[in-house]
């Protein structure tokens, strides 16, 4: 029974190397994914402060902020000296694909500056608010839970973490703003966290920060014109 049980031991970490996009957190270290996470946990600061000032004062914090990350992100790919301090500043916790010299990405604090940028202009601040923090919470859930007990593959990620991510942003859902918190509210926002998941787990050429808010906030804004025509999404400002 014992060989038994390190045999299949031995199956699971050999999926594990034979199989990178499962995977893919893992070209960084678990401790340095944390750090990681706990960085992108300040993004939740983005909604939070965004539910309390209006659109244009939210626009001009962004715009800025979000042309600063997005130049040097960007030169560090042509300039060795930026990229030399950048690298020694950043480089243990940037994944293989966003150090990429053929295909030039984005880190994810990039993604998720122009992730706001661009959700802030497109959905009504209702919306936001909530696809947002679930990008924050849900993520870190699934990469979490996911690298940590991630065994059965769904689409691209692990079932653990998807299901880690569908858990957390349902119960984010009960925490973000509602207009009149009408039982369809909660209902549309959960159903847009099921699709939220699915664009998660899924492998797009989109940078997941961009999608998964971009999905939800898309499903929550369809779902409040078809079944709560009555309430007003713009309530909020």
């Amino acid at each position: 029974m014992v060989k038994q049980t390190l045999r299949k031991m031995r199956i699971v970490e050999v999926s594990k190397e034979t199989d990178p996009v499962l995977h893919e957190a893992a070209t960084i270290d678990y401790k340095f994914e944390i750090i990681r996470k706990l960085i992108h946990l300040n993004s939740l600061s983005i909604p939070v402060i965004y539910y309390h000032i209006d659109k244009q004062l939210a626009l001009i914090i962004l715009i800025p902020l979000t042309f600063a990350f997005l130049v040097v992100d960007i030169i560090r790919y042509y300039n060795p000296q930026i990229a030399d301090w950048f690298y020694k500043l950043f480089g243990f916790l940037l994944r293989d694909k966003e150090k990429d010299e053929k295909k030039k990405r984005l880190n994810g604090a990039t993604n998720v500056l122009l992730s706001a940028l661009f959700c802030v202009i497109l959905f009504p601040k209702l919306i936001f608010v909530t696809a947002f923090s679930i990008l924050i919470i849900s993520d870190i859930s699934s990469a979490l839970i996911g690298r940590k007990f991630g065994r059965r593959k769904f689409f691209a990620k692990s079932l653990e973490g998807a299901t880690a991510f569908f858990i957390s942003a349902s119960i984010v859902v009960f925490f973000t703003p509602k207009v009149e918190h009408h039982f369809l509210e909660y209902v549309i926002g959960i159903i847009a966290a099921f699709f939220g998941t699915l664009a998660e787990s899924m492998s797009f050429e989109i940078d997941d920060n961009l999608s998964i808010p971009i999905t939800i906030g898309t499903v929550m804004w369809i779902l409040y014109t078809l079944l709560l025509p009555q309430i007003n999404v713009y309530y909020f400002g």
